[in-house]
């Protein structure tokens, strides 16, 4: 792998384990609607795509955002619950990955000509608490949530913002534009690699996030087991 100049991080699943909160978010939002709960590892194979598709496809929507199988106002009402809730306890289990800080530190450290930053499915909102009370948001220049732009992951708009926004800081350096290989996307999911293909970067996956099955045909440029590997694994 190229030596990267820009490396851009899903957040859950990748830098955070927030599983259990958000499948509690869900089955309190379903509880909330009269509804049965649904086991966690099946919550779990729903996230990745944003709130409103972790919603639909608790309510049973096999995911079709523009062929909802049913009321808008039910799926107003489910959505709206679900964040209020979920804001309330977002940090209530979640943590951040082992190795994920100590990989930060070095790679920050290091080779402090890097640029990091955020790109989540998530809303910006909370993917911004949970980094700073995390002690996520030193590390990055940026943080673009799925409310961010008018699309979400896996189309390249954030991504290619990203870029955008590293270019001109790079400029302001009197360093060189980026070329593609030396940006890279790393989350555990094939929306996170789809998304860096589309603008040619380079690709890691996480295996040991939420959605390692949906990493089977992705096939990334490159895939670890641990938080640790990330420095190894970039040439860092």
């Amino acid at each position: 792998m190229s030596v990267p100049r820009l490396l851009v991080f899903d957040l859950d699943g990748t830098l955070i384990n927030s599983s259990l909160d958000l499948c509690n978010s869900v089955n309190a939002m379903l509880e909330h609607l009269g509804k049965p709960p649904l086991p966690n590892p099946v919550i779990a194979s729903y996230i990745g795509d944003g709130a409103a598709m972790l919603v639909r496809r608790a309510l049973g929507d096999p995911g079709d955002l523009d062929a909802s199988i049913h009321d808008e106002s039910v799926l107003r009402e489910a959505l709206d619950f679900f964040i209020r809730y979920y804001r309330v306890h977002k940090l209530d289990n979640t943590l951040v990955y082992e190795g994920v800080l100590a990989s930060l530190e070095h790679i920050r450290s290091r080779h402090p000509h890097i640029l990091m930053a955020v790109l989540t499915n998530k809303p910006v909102g909370p993917s911004l608490d949970i980094c700073t009370q995390l002690e996520l948001a030193p590390f990055f220049f940026q943080n673009y949530g799925g409310d961010s732009f008018p699309t979400k992951k896996p189309d390249p708009q954030g991504l290619l913002t990203l870029i955008a926004e590293a270019n001109a800081i790079f400029a302001e350096r009197s360093e060189r534009p980026l070329q593609a290989d030396e940006v890279v996307m790393i989350g555990d999911t094939d929306v996170d690699v789809l998304t860096g293909r589309s603008c040619g970067a380079r690709t890691l996956g996480c295996a040991f996030g939420l959605s390692p099955h949906a990493l089977a045909g992705a096939q990334p440029d490159a895939l670890v087991d641990h938080a640790s590997e990330w420095p190894a694994v970039l040439g860092l």
